[in-house]
């Protein structure tokens, strides 16, 4: 669904209509993954993603290797073994050395040219990004988890520059979204709109008692002062203006991060943020009073550890059988909803 105001892309790397949200096989939960020294972070990313249908149906399909022409590192063939690998594996837990021997041998160089800007601020740690990846440096699931969706779009991609294409890979259909910034002069009341592709969505959970609270504060209205600048086409200067960032075009996959770090510190938020099992998505989009936009839970990472700087991450999933467990490393667990709606988390996915 294309937003108002916005064009489709005029040509498609992957149709749409291709994409299936639901398992097309259903399955035990797969396999636990070992820690090889500080991989936690690592091994909730790959769990969550494993365990994202849509994700694993195209991955278990294998038609992106069938047809990739890449030499040497590609994220989408490391991921595809991989998710082959954990949900056919007859093992309890499995080495997911391959994908660590990939990403420190090639990703050094690939990532480097992906990562989005240090994010520190606002990530639960101050890992670097994994262009200096070492398995055995504590890392941040969130960074990983962007670097990692970023060189999936990437090896979509194929060296392809044409922004036409890049919001229609496969990636891009299921976890992208486009969000509007509609910035309006406080002097002349003229209204600009600029519109970006997003991955993920991060929100400031300080003081937010709730995932609802901290979307309503992600779309209401902020002022931007003179000084900061926007320059008024009507006005042509620099003006105070408001500006108001809402969900244009809502994803498949609805990824968040609340933000656990304290502005220029190594502290931890660690208050519990409240989440819901469904989500209805439509009250922080452009149009708030269309129909509802209703997400279910599928994926939750945790983080334990009262500082930004070390600690542990598990997470919970929601395996092709409908049932929760907890993935804790090598360990998988059945658990209950209501054991999943009461962590302190820090990355939450949601589909539609």
């Amino acid at each position: 669904v294309i937003g108002k105001g916005m064009t489709p892309p005029e040509r498609i790397l992957f149709p749409p209509e291709k994409i299936c949200m639901d398992w097309r096989q259903k399955r035990r939960p797969g396999a636990g993954l070992y820690n090889l020294g500080s991989t936690c972070y690592l091994n909730v990313i790959l769990q969550c993603l494993t365990y994202t249908p849509p994700l694993a149906n195209y991955l278990l399909s294998r038609q992106h290797s069938r047809f990739c022409h890449q030499q040497g590192f590609c994220m989408m063939c490391i991921m595809e073994d991989h998710v082959r690998k954990v949900l056919y594996s007859s093992a309890a837990a499995i080495r997911p050395r391959a994908v660590i021997r990939d990403l420190k041998c090639k990703q050094l160089q690939v990532l480097r040219q992906v990562c989005f800007p240090s994010l520190r601020r606002e990530l639960l740690t101050s890992f670097s990004v994994i262009g200096q990846f070492k398995p055995d440096i504590p890392g941040d699931a969130y960074e990983f988890l962007r670097c990692t969706v970023s060189a999936m779009q990437r090896a979509c991609l194929n060296g392809n520059s044409d922004s036409d294409y890049h919001e229609s890979t496969i990636i891009h259909q299921i976890f992208g979204g486009i969000l509007r910034s509609r910035v309006a002069c406080l002097s002349c009341q003229t209204v600009s709109d600029f519109y970006k592709p997003f991955l993920d969505v991060l929100l400031k959970i300080k003081p937010a008692s709730s995932l609802s609270t901290a979307l309503a504060d992600f779309v209401t209205p902020k002022l931007m002062d003179g000084k900061k600048g926007f320059k008024c086409s009507k006005c042509k200067k620099k003006v105070a203006a408001s500006k108001t960032v809402t969900i244009h075009h809502a994803p498949r996959v609805l990824t968040v991060c609340l933000g656990r770090a304290e502005d220029n510190s190594s502290k931890k938020i660690c208050q519990v943020v409240e989440y819901p099992e469904y989500l209805d998505l439509r009250p922080y989009t452009s149009d708030p009073a269309g129909e509802t936009l209703f997400y279910s839970l599928y994926a939750v990472v945790v983080h334990s550890g009262h500082t930004c700087l070390g600690g542990h991450f598990y997470c919970f999933t929601k395996a092709s059988d409908e049932q929760w467990y907890k993935m804790n490393d090598v360990s998988v667990d059945s658990c209950g909803i209501h054991t999943v709606l009461g962590q302190e988390a820090y990355l939450l996915f949601y589909a539609r």
